[in-house]
């Protein structure tokens, strides 16, 4: 009869038709009286929303005074209902403070040693005598792994993940960042610790990395005993494309490579964000917007990708897209905090500072570890000049986001603006040593060490971000690039290297950057060369874009001074002017000379002429 019912209530579940289980799996329980058949009827409880049933079910057969020996299942489904219901403190009295870490699998690497090491051992005494006990220690803690059942393991691995759930929620993320670590320790395959690890950034890139190679993949199960390692080896380049993109670009693009083509995996949608998002650290907007697209293209509601995907609409101010796509998450989803960030982000764009604010700060009380709507809202503060308010913000977003370097950016920037150089050059040395390749960081450190008067390391780093930027192909004229640019040009002025500081503000005019100061600072960087009458034109084209301009006005005036009281030609030059001058004196007063003695000779000529023809009128008459 316990078969007939148990497979007739495994169809029903099947089918979902969670009424028909539930009616079937309370006569199951009232037969066999079986933890197990308890743990199935909660699970039913559980899935349809019903918490408070399946936690009555479940306490039947947990000892409230043992709980530790009781069902790991069991226990593991009780924690969840009471953390389901926000009663965290009630959680971990079920599951315990402390994690089962001998059962903790050693990493492959260890694990091929101990292998070495016993096989060494068996063919002949070791000479090692004082590692002995370690050795021992390390096999008999194998051994109890081997001893525990999977099921337990695995129901062990995610009482951890709930532990950690239980310390995030009471903001200790410290240690629900080691409570992560050990569940995927214990099962590689608790995938729900490790997306809680990668997605909320709790370990810096580095850490990432050394985490992975400390897991233990051989312990990967698949039905056939022959594709187990092929098992292992799919699931750790699976965690590899969830890894920071900060770091090992050529590790990830090979992993996405071999699922892309082995396992035809190229347009799975998490292989297409694990992309996008490399395109986006990498400044790449359009290219990650395609990705991006695509992929609510097929799953319209992929809200793991809205993030993202919002990031980008905002920063190619894709107004019009983004207003559809606000509307649609707020009709469709009024209760997923992204439909809120997705408003947010709109008003952001469109430069309406109050209405986004109000929106980010209903998606942060929604979810209060929401690392984007944070960052949204602290924005808002920013772009009003609001400091103080930005900085509390940014600092949430970055207790929340240890692992990735924007939120210390972005405080950074604005101690920046509050001329808090220390603070600033503090929080940008951080963002640094978790990622080397932003161009925006880059070109803040930058400006730092040119405020602070270092400006052969502020030529240094204006010119890394620049060629940085070459090598992800970013547009030459984005507004980023131009700034940089001009950032350098400055520097290069500060260091009275006239001629880089000239070819920088030339190249920025050429690419289209035709702003008054550009001009201002080209004109100030030739009167200083001395060459006043080329300033005097580069700052009437200042003047030209903005005629208010004071600075222009001022610089053009000295410009002018300059032209009056400095001869325009050289000592030299002047000198051949005279002499030619001279040279063509001597030549016209001899051709005036000439001239004249012509004059007289034809004047002395006519008077002949003249009285000849008087003689011969007067022998006429005669």
């Amino acid at each position: 009869m316990e078969k007939f019912l148990r497979d007739w209530r495994h169809d029903a579940l099947s089918k979902h038709q969670y009424e028909s289980a539930i009616f079937i799996g309370d006569k199951l329980l009232a037969i066999s009286n079986n933890d197990r058949d308890a743990f199935w009827l909660a699970q039913v409880h559980f899935t349809t929303g019903n918490y408070a049933r399946a936690q009555s079910i479940l306490a039947r057969f947990v000892s409230k005074t043992d709980a530790q020996q009781s069902s790991p299942q069991c226990r593991y489904l009780l924690a969840h209902c009471s953390i389901k219901q926000a009663k965290y403190d009630e959680a971990m009295q079920l599951l315990g403070d402390k994690n089962p870490v001998h059962l903790v699998a050693a990493p492959d690497s260890t694990r091929k040693k101990l292998q070495h090491v016993e096989a060494v051992s068996r063919n002949g005494p070791t000479r090692q005598h004082h590692n002995k006990g370690l050795r021992s220690d390390r096999v008999d803690r194998s051994e109890e792994r081997e001893r525990e059942d999977i099921s337990n393991i695995k129901a062990e691995a995610c009482m951890c993940y709930l532990r950690g759930l239980c310390y995030a929620k009471q903001n200790a993320f410290d240690r629900a960042k080691e409570c992560y670590k050990d569940a995927v320790r214990i099962d590689v395959q608790c995938f729900e610790a490790f997306d809680q690890l990668m997605k909320n950034s709790l370990m810096s890139p580095e850490e990432e990395l050394q985490f992975l190679d400390s897991l233990s993949f051989d312990t990967v199960t698949a039905d056939e005993g022959s594709s187990a390692q092929e098992a292992a080896d799919f699931t750790k380049m699976l965690y590899m494309t969830r890894l920071s993109k900060y770091k090992n670009p050529d590790e990830f693009t090979a992993a996405v490579e071999t699922l892309s083509t082995h396992y035809n995996l190229a347009s799975n949608p998490d292989i297409l964000l694990s992309k996008a998002e490399q395109l986006f650290t990498q400044c790449r907007f359009s290219e990650a917007l395609s990705l991006t697209s695509s992929i609510l293209q097929t799953d319209k509601y992929n809200f793991s990708t809205m993030p993202v995907h919002l990031a980008c609409l905002h920063e190619l101010n894709n107004k019009n897209e983004l207003f559809l796509l606000s509307h649609d998450l707020a009709d469709t989803h009024p209760e997923e905090p992204t439909s809120w960030l997705a408003i947010g982000v709109y008003y952001l764009t469109i430069g309406r500072i109050a209405e986004a604010r109000r929106f980010f700060s209903k998606a942060s009380m929604m979810d209060p570890h929401f690392g984007p709507a944070w960052i949204g809202f602290a924005h808002t503060f920013a772009a009003e000049g609001e400091h103080d308010q930005a900085i509390s913000a940014y600092s949430t977003a970055a207790r929340l986001f240890q692992g990735t370097h924007l939120p210390q950016l972005f405080l950074g920037m604005q101690n920046l603006q509050l001329n808090n150089l220390s603070l600033a050059h503090e929080y940008l040395n951080t963002a640094y040593g978790l990622c080397k390749t932003d161009p925006l960081l880059l070109n803040e450190l930058g400006v730092v060490f040119y405020h602070q008067d270092h400006l052969n390391f502020a030529i240094k780093m204006f010119t890394l971000a620049l060629t940085l930027s070459e090598q992800l192909s970013l547009a030459p004229a984005s507004p980023s690039i131009l700034a940089t640019r001009t950032n350098l040009g400055h520097a290069h002025r500060r260091a009275h290297n006239y001629n880089d500081a000239l070819s920088a503000f030339d190249e920025v005019l050429r690419q289209g950057g035709k702003d008054a100061g550009v001009f201002c600072a080209k004109g100030l960087v030739l009167l200083e060369m001395g060459r006043a009458w080329e300033a005097v034109l580069a700052l009437h084209e200042a003047l030209a874009i903005s005629p208010q301009d004071p600075v222009a006005t001022d610089l053009l005036s000295r410009a002018l001074e300059a032209v009056e009281s400095v001869d325009l030609m050289g000592q030299s030059e002047e000198e051949d002017v005279e002499r030619r001058l001279r040279g063509s004196k001597v030549e016209v007063r001899r051709r005036n000379q000439r001239r004249r003695r012509i004059r007289e000779i034809e004047d002395s000529m006519q008077e002949a002429a003249a009285d000849s023809m008087v003689v011969d009128e007067d022998d006429g008459l005669r």
